[in-house]
């Protein structure tokens, strides 16, 4: 788009122009000259308005867009020496980040915000989300982030929240090489106690050697289709089998009393080539990072008795985490000038080798109780992407085409109970003999996203400043998965157990000699009916026309509308071929006309009015719907899903006022609403002698807020040697938002539970009360100074949340909370040169204020730690070298 300029006079006229279209054309003191000009009043227009350049300092990123949209620049990226792209998103206005990987803007989960890799979709390696999570991305082979907070029809119509689109590293403008290395320590993990396991010989590598492979007498078993359990196969059978899985190394837990410290290491290069007419970019990145940490927490289970909330059961745990992650980034770009072709091909993998012990009474069990749990999440993302763009005069096509994968690998998830006996004074295995006492889970998804699309663009002019843009395109994606999990037990072959053996350690219990038809035989327990695997699809084709215009001088309206035409099902799958799965719930098959329309004013000298209006989606996730049982480890609790699902239906409005100082300075202030039709909330539920987390539509919510945002650059108010060469930073934003999810009399929800069958929603919601994953209040400080002629570069970061809803109680209880707090930290960087080459020292610290991590109840005169543990402050120093 081109933006009109204007001297003060002509700029009130402009003004005039958009009461009164007919006086748009700006006009000489003297009306009644006759010269050759006052013929041609367009030229004499055009003349008078070229003196002035408005919106000179909009970025051109936010420039080139009608939406409101944020953006993490290069320099951004760099100077809040975020590792990771999750983490540099919780300093954008608006956002906050949840488990330390998924996007909240605005106050809706990331249920409702969608993250794509350079425009095209990605898929995901969890089993709770279809969204992927942000931790995956290191900022290092990250060019930029843009976060569209508006609705626009070029993208897919599953919009709630906002759209993050990462952009890769692209074709180099000169020739580079750089090393880098840092280590870090953290108060709560390094150089104290944790817990750890064997494992493999590779697993520093984040890769198994075949330890955790399932064991081939036990894969030919699987293949016959049949259970397997001693009806199905012979003693000596099972007793083969039993004796072929890894013990040792995964069942027995080891203390360890000096956590190392964490470490990474990043290479990355690119080249340019003439090619005489062509210009060849080659980049590539390579990383390995090796982290550990610790948490040492309690957990808590209330329930309301007497009208009182109390802890009924209570544990305390202590959890390490080792995780190595790989990042790998290959890319070629080809420049012809008026055609351009880009490849890129990103690979990441993280491993996370966990180890836990939890202790305390069990009110289920009625007695104290210890788990032990190990295990081994390989998490990995590929995707290979190819796009193009191509300029002929007036018109633009820009296509791509991308093939993305995740999977996520969790073999030999072991879990053992033990129980407290008074005659030891310690803990000893059930001698009792139940099969719940140990498992041992192997489970595997895999996600898939096919995509491509065009856009085509064509642009018309009204005069030399102003034009119309018109267009048009077509995307297509097919999202697929698979998940499945096989368990398996030991169970006590000839009860009860000798009690001389239960008093056994781990590796010893369930050595080769206990297993035997005497002792311990194999039992798989596998969930049936569907519960223990399914396949999942998601097909949506959509179409745009837009047209962006500048009709009348100073004011930009974009109007667009989207086709979008979706076909999503979950089928329950049965793992063991004698065993029925149940039906597969009715596919979700919706077409949606989705109109968006946006205005802006740029109705003073840098300065702009923004004015947006939208409709949106959110479809069900693929995990909410299926009825597979998972365990998450992060929460300790199991999920299953809830077929009765359908799609939400959005109301958005939005306006902002910016005003910009200079390049990338800039006040902005804004105000948002959304109402959203049936929106998708998850429930903790307790039946029995089980408590596990689902999801229901609840009947309406509302959610409104403003939002406001101011960054400025000055020269040093203090003097002296010390601050003269010095520039300062004052950057903030602070986001107010409030929700009430609606649930009345008369109103209705499809719980699992009920079948399908409707129920009364008060059951279940309270009127009144807020979205999931909203805090009310969102503020980010960040002040520095930066000194080119010294090369350093100091900024402190402030990230402040308040409480937000993680998940509604069973009914009669208070919900799920969570409070984030404040996050401070401190950021400084130094360049020096050394034998001739750059070399730049990064020396961060992290939540400096100690801040830790509690989701907890409270209310009914009562206060209960759902999940608590002290997060500790991370210290690191990095050494960079530019070659």
């Amino acid at each position: 788009m081109k933006f009109s300029s204007l001297s003060l006079r002509t700029l009130l006229i402009a003004s005039t122009a958009i009461l009164a279209p007919a006086f748009a054309s700006a006009q000489t003191e003297n009306t009644s000259d006759t010269s050759p000009e006052a013929a041609a009043p367009e030229a004499q227009d055009l003349q008078l308005q070229e003196v002035v350049v408005l919106g000179r300092y909009i970025p051109e990123v936010l420039r080139s867009t009608s939406e409101v949209a944020a953006f993490l620049a290069p320099e951004d990226l760099a100077r809040q020496g975020d590792s990771d792209a999750a983490s540099a998103l919780a300093r954008v206005t608006g956002i906050t980040i949840a488990e330390g990987r998924f996007v909240y803007v605005r106050g809706l989960g990331e249920r409702y915000s969608a993250a794509r890799l350079n425009g095209s979709p990605l898929p995901s390696p969890e089993p709770l989300q279809r969204v992927v999570p942000l931790d995956l991305f290191p900022t290092n082979i990250l060019e930029n982030v843009l976060v569209q907070k508006t609705y626009s029809v070029e993208y897919p119509g599953e919009f709630g929240g906002g759209i993050v689109d990462l952009r890769t590293l692209n074709i180099p403008k000169e020739r580079f090489l750089e090393l880098s290395v840092s280590g870090s320590y953290n108060t709560e993990t390094t150089g104290k106690d944790g817990i750890t396991h064997y494992g493999a010989d590779s697993d520093v590598l984040g890769f198994d050697d075949g330890t955790r492979k399932i064991p081939g007498l036990v894969r030919q078993a699987m293949a016959t289709g049949n259970r397997i359990q001693n009806n199905n196969f012979t003693d000596a059978e099972l007793q083969a089998m039993g004796q072929a899985f890894t013990n040792a190394p995964i069942n027995l837990i080891q203390t360890n009393d000096s956590i190392p410290m964490n470490g990474s290491y990043e290479a990355s290069a690119g080249t340019s080539f003439d090619l005489g007419g062509a210009e060849l970019g080659i980049i590539g990145v390579l990383g390995y990072s090796n982290d550990w940490r610790t948490r040492n927490g309690r957990q808590e289970v209330g329930e309301i008795n007497g009208g009182i909330l109390s802890a009924t059961s209570t544990y305390d745990y202590l959890t390490t985490e080792q995780n190595i992650g790989w990042d790998g980034l290959f890319g070629v770009g080809l420049d012809f000038g008026d055609d351009k072709f880009n490849w890129t091909n990103l690979y990441i993998r993280r491993t996370t080798k966990q180890t836990s012990i939890r202790e305390g009474y069990d009110d289920l069990a009625s007695r104290d109780v210890r788990d032990d749990r190990t295990g081994w999440y390989a998490r990995e993302l590929y995707s290979t992407q190819i796009n193009g763009d191509h300029y002929r005069g007036p018109w633009t096509l820009d296509w791509r085409a991308a093939l993305s994968q995740t999977k996520r690998d969790a073999p030999y998830e072991r879990a053992t109970r033990f129980i407290f006996s008074e005659i030891t004074n310690s803990y000893i295995y059930d001698p009792s003999g139940s099969g719940s006492s140990n498992s041992t889970t192997f489970s595997y998804l895999d996600d898939k996203v096919v995509s491509g699309g065009a856009d085509v663009k064509y642009v018309q002019s009204l005069s030399s400043a102003r034009d119309i843009e018109y267009s048009a395109g077509v995307e297509a994606y097919q999202n697929d998965r698979s998940a499945q999990s096989r368990i398996f037990s030991f169970i006590v072959g000839n009860p009860p157990l000798d009690f001389l053996v239960s008093q056994q350690r781990p590796d010893f219990l369930f050595a080769n000699y206990n297993i035997n038809p005497d002792l311990f035989v194999l039992r798989e327990i596998t969930g049936s009916s569907g519960a223990a695997a399914y396949d999942a699809d998601l097909k949506v084709f959509g179409a745009y026309a837009k047209v962006d215009a500048e009709i009348i001088p100073l004011v930009r309206t974009a109007v667009g509308v989207r086709f979008e035409d979706a076909t999503q099902s979950v089928t329950p799958l049965s793992l063991i071929a004698s065993e029925t799965a149940p039906e597969a719930p009715p596919e979700l098959e919706n077409q949606y006309l989705l109109p968006a329309a946006t205005l802006t004013w740029n109705f003073a000298e840098d300065q702009q009015l923004r004015l947006g209006a939208s409709k949106s989606i959110g479809r069900p996730q693929f995990r909410e719907l299926a009825p597979q049982q998972y365990y998450d480890p992060e929460s300790g609790r199991t999920f299953i899903g809830n077929p009765y699902l359908t799609d939400t239906e959005i109301l958005n409005l939005d306006a902002r006022y910016e005003l910009y100082f200079d390049r990338g300075q800039a006040v902005t202030a804004g105000v948002f609403f959304k109402q959203l039709d049936r929106p998708v909330e998850a429930v903790v539920v307790q039946q029995s002698a089980s408590v596990f987390q689902t999801y229901l539509n609840a009947p309406e919510a509302i959610l409104y807020g403003a939002e406001i945002d101011f960054k400025r650059v000055f020269d040093s108010p203090i003097k002296g040697a010390f601050f003269d060469s010095k520039e300062f930073l004052v950057q903030a934003n602070y986001t107010y938002t409030t929700s009430e999810v609606k649930a009345g009399s008369g109103d209705v929800v499809y719980p699992l539970q009920a079948g399908g069958q409707p129920r009364p929603a008060t059951d279940f919601i309270i009127d009144g009360t807020r979205l999931q994953g909203q805090s009310e209040h969102i503020a980010n400080l960040q002040i520095g100074w930066e000194d080119e002629a010294a090369r350093s570069q100091l900024t402190l970061l402030a990230n402040y949340a308040s409480e937000r809803v993680t998940a509604r109680a069973p009914a009669g209880q208070p919900d799920f909370l969570q409070d984030p707090g404040i996050n401070l930290d401190l950021v400084y960087k130094k360049g020096f040169d050394l034998r001739g080459k750059a070399f730049t020292l990064d020396i961060k610290a992290k939540n400096l204020l100690k801040e830790d991590f509690e989701e907890y109840q409270t209310g009914n005169d009562g206060y209960v730690r759902v999940n608590q543990y002290d997060v500790g402050t991370t210290l690191s120093v990095g050494l960079s070298a530019a070659f």
